[in-house]
Parts: structure tokens; C-alpha cells; sequence
């Protein structure tokens, strides 16, 4: 089962190379990792999606913890969640494929950011499973070339808990 993990480290010099050793070290694979500066000066957020049993992420989350560099680790794989990721992708076009492949980007959401004779680039963001949704709608037309920025995710916020109002009119 797949797992995501959010870690909060100090955004020193090594702290990086010391979690991916961590994840080396002890024989765990890391599907995706992105990692970028926080509100917090000095404080970088690293979201690190895995697979493991409940047993196997308890013990990621406890080496993860025991890192010089870490502030504060918490698997988000059983909360409410917000999770993105950014892809880039190069389709190969001819002159009747154009239109359609320009109708499934807009389904998507998505965004032409660069085109040519021979191919069109497009943007797409949103949760992973829109991603691959994406790729497979895209595939017939001749994929080029992706990039996938992996996932970034954050909790939900804690939801608001109104009194029973009644309506006045």
C-alpha cells in the first residue's frame, strides 16, 4: 500500500542526502519525493510517497524521526488530505489530432505551454490519479517525452463545527 509521508527538516546542508541514505540504508523505495522551502525561513518540506505495510511506515516514520535534520514527520495516508502533481508532457500531433488532443487537455484542465510542427506541450495538475488519467487518455497520440514533479500533499484543515443556527428570514 502506498504511502504518504510529510516531513518537515531544517533546511541545512546534508539533510536531504541523510533521508534518502535512511531510505537506502533500510532497503525502502521512495515512488516520488519533492521537497521545497516552507512560510517557516530555515524550514524546507520534504513529501516522500512510499508503499509498506502499517508496520513498515511505522518504522520509516521512526528512523525519520530520529534524523539530526527533522522537525516533525506525520504519514497523511489515513487523513483527510490535499495532494498535487505537476506533469509535462510532449504529444506527438498530426493535422486532424490537433483540436482533439487540445479538447482532452481542457478536460484535464490543462494547459498548452509549448508547440511546434511535431508536438504540442501541455500542463496538467491535480491529484496523482488525474495525472495517470491523463497519460493513459494521451497515450494513443504518441507520447514523446514526460516529467512528473511527484506529489506534494498537505492535511486538510481541521473542519469548522457550526451550532445549529436556524434561518431567519
Amino acid at each position: 500500500m502506498k504511502h504518504t509521508i510529510s516531513i518537515l527538516v531544517e533546511n541545512t546542508f546534508g539533510a536531504f542526502d541523510r533521508i534518502a541514505t535512511m531510505f537506502s540504508a533500510k532497503g525502502f523505495n521512495i515512488h516520488s519525493i519533492s521537497i521545497g522551502e516552507t512560510e517557516i525561513r530555515d524550514i524546507s518540506r520534504m513529501t516522500i510517497v512510499t508503499s509498506g505495510d502499517d508496520h513498515i511506515i511505522d518504522q520509516v516514520v521512526k528512523q525519520l524521526n530520529r534524523l539530526i535534520d527533522t522537525v516533525k514527520v506525520v504519514d497523511l495516508s489515513k487523513m483527510e488530505r490535499v495532494e498535487r502533481e505537476l506533469i509535462l508532457i510532449s504529444v506527438n500531433y498530426q493535422k486532424g489530432s490537433l483540436e482533439e488532443i487540445k479538447n482532452i487537455s481542457d478536460i484535464f484542465r490543462g494547459v498548452v505551454v509549448d508547440i511546434n510542427n511535431k508536438s504540442i506541450t501541455l500542463e496538467i495538475t491535480g491529484p496523482p490519479a488525474k495525472i495517470i488519467a491523463a497519460l493513459n487518455v494521451l497515450v494513443p497520440y504518441g507520447i514523446k517525452e514526460v516529467a512528473r514533479s511527484g506529489t506534494v500533499a498537505l492535511k486538510r484543515g481541521e473542519q469548522l463545527k457550526h451550532p445549529k443556527k436556524e434561518l431567519t428570514a
